[in-house]
């Protein structure tokens, strides 16, 4: 199927590519050749009227040549036996002239984690923009606080082909579909906004459907009215309880980049030669899993095109793993576990999350907030800036609570949580057996590159984390 794309009408022949990559490659450790196909659409309705719709389409490829802990990388989106040349004659600059046994390919496997069909067509011109209509009409006539309504509609489809030397060749087809809704509710002149989104890798049909862009348009609404009523947050280090689901966003960025290969093999990351030692507490188990069907960080092979994996990363406190693609885990001895990702063809591969969560543990979240003395319920997150090398983070939440004496108490506004990965995983209490994984939005930028990625956890109580807010 993917020859129509690359081969079948473009100026290459299969057979004569293969023979430019393997003698781009000889002597090398590692190396591919990408070839990627990509159509997307947006569709943005805001102000009451449509205020874009775009349509994209994308193709090209990257060739890459490793030797050693150096690469040469080249791409192009023409797809050409000359600009293949051109790349082949580029990438062979790290070569050493000593030669090398080029690595094994990775190991196959049957697993197909969502369909291959093209989203797009799912729907007409006409029925996306009616279904953003409706939407934006149900929002308004929902509460008469309502004051801006703004959702959007997104999806890609990439078709993929990876050619290793000796002519191993791995495909994959790629959907991704995105339905995001923002409200906007005001009182006098103060008004507050909630959003809320969802998506996955599979057709338009399920996040279109009434019920579910309902739910969606009511809880942007919930959010929005819910800090309307917000009060100003309390400063200082005190009881911190992070609800289920998108608050695992935190874990991503604070502990889970930490966790990537290349940062540990480079030594630069707080977890760097600390595998089988206790980081955390007891119970705390964080896991990177790109096999569930469907999730939006999920994919069938990665993009060097190793099958993905479930990696337990921290187990019952100890650490016990890295997230790799192949060269760092060459580098380091260990296995690839299929987490080497890339923006596009236009960029080189480096290791990624997937989808990054901490598994339930067997406290019932009421007994959580019950415990609480004096401190934060905090319930989602909008983002956050992090430290690599020490994992030191501030996160501001979009909707949190005071909770004292176990009560959960007013709402709270321009709450930010301050800290840093690796204290705070010592610091967990109490995990709930309510285990969530977001409604599938998040996207993860490292190094200028973003990719899709999914994140959850149950409820957890931190026994001591910094909250910025207004003066106690």
């Amino acid at each position: 199927m993917t020859d129509s794309f690359f081969f079948g009408r473009a100026d290459l022949d299969r057979a004569r590519s293969q023979t430019i990559l393997d003698d781009a490659l000889k002597g090398a450790d590692d190396g591919e050749l990408y070839l990627e196909y990509a159509q997307s659409e947006a569709f943005v309705f805001d102000d009451n009227r449509l205020k874009t719709a775009s349509f994209n389409v994308d193709q090209g490829f990257g060739m890459r040549c490793v030797v050693g802990e150096s690469t040469g990388y080249a791409h192009a989106s023409e797809l050409s036996e000359a600009a293949l040349r051109r790349a082949g004659e580029a990438v062979q600059a790290v070569k050493t002239g000593k030669g090398g046994q080029f690595a094994d390919g990775p190991a196959r496997t049957n697993a197909r984690l969502y369909p291959d069909e093209n989203p797009l067509g799912d729907l007409g011109f006409e029925a996306k923009t009616r279904l953003l209509e409706d939407i934006n009409a149900y929002a308004r006539a929902k509460d008469p606080r309502v004051r801006q309504v703004s959702t959007s509609l997104s999806g890609e489809w990439q078709a993929v082909e990876i050619l290793r030397p000796g002519g191993e060749v791995i495909r994959d087809f790629r959907p991704l579909v995105r339905l995001n809704v923002a409200v906007t509710a005001g009182e006098g002149e103060r008004q507050e906004t909630g959003s809320h989104g969802a998506g996955g890798r599979e057709g338009y049909a399920r996040f279109v459907a009434p019920e579910a862009w309902r739910a969606q348009v009511d809880e942007a609404l919930r959010q929005a009215l819910v800090n309307l009523d917000a009060e100003p947050a309390p400063a200082g280090e005190m009881e911190v309880v992070l609800g289920p689901g998108w608050t695992g966003v935190l874990l991503h960025e604070a502990v889970g980049h930490g966790l990537e290969g290349d940062f540990n093999r480079k030594k630069t990351s707080a977890f760097a030669g600390r595998l089988g030692e206790k980081v955390a507490a007891p119970g705390v188990t964080v896991v990177d899993d790109g096999t569930i069907d469907g999730r939006r960080g999920s994919l069938t092979v990665d993009d060097e095109g190793t099958p993905t994996s479930r990696t337990v990363l921290i187990e019952d406190g100890v650490l016990k793993g890295y997230l790799q693609d192949r060269l760092n885990a060459r580098l380091m001895g260990m296995r690839a576990t299929g987490n080497g990702r890339r923006e596009s063809f236009a960029h080189c591969p480096m290791p990624r999350m997937t989808n990054t969560f901490m598994l339930s543990g067997d406290h019932d979240p009421k007994d959580i907030l019950a415990s609480v003395k004096d401190g934060i319920y905090a319930v989602n997150f909008s983002g956050g800036q992090v430290d690599i090398t020490s994992g030191k983070f501030v996160f501001n939440c979009t909707e949190a609570y005071r909770v004292k004496n176990g009560k959960v108490g007013a709402p709270l506004k321009n709450v930010a949580l301050i800290g840093d990965g690796p204290t705070v995983l010592t610091r967990v209490s109490m995990i709930g057996d309510d285990f969530a994984l977001d409604p599938g939005v998040g996207v993860c930028g490292k190094a200028g590159q973003g990719v899709p990625v999914g994140v959850g956890q149950p409820t957890i109580k931190i026994d001591r984390l910094t909250v910025g807010g207004a003066a106690a």
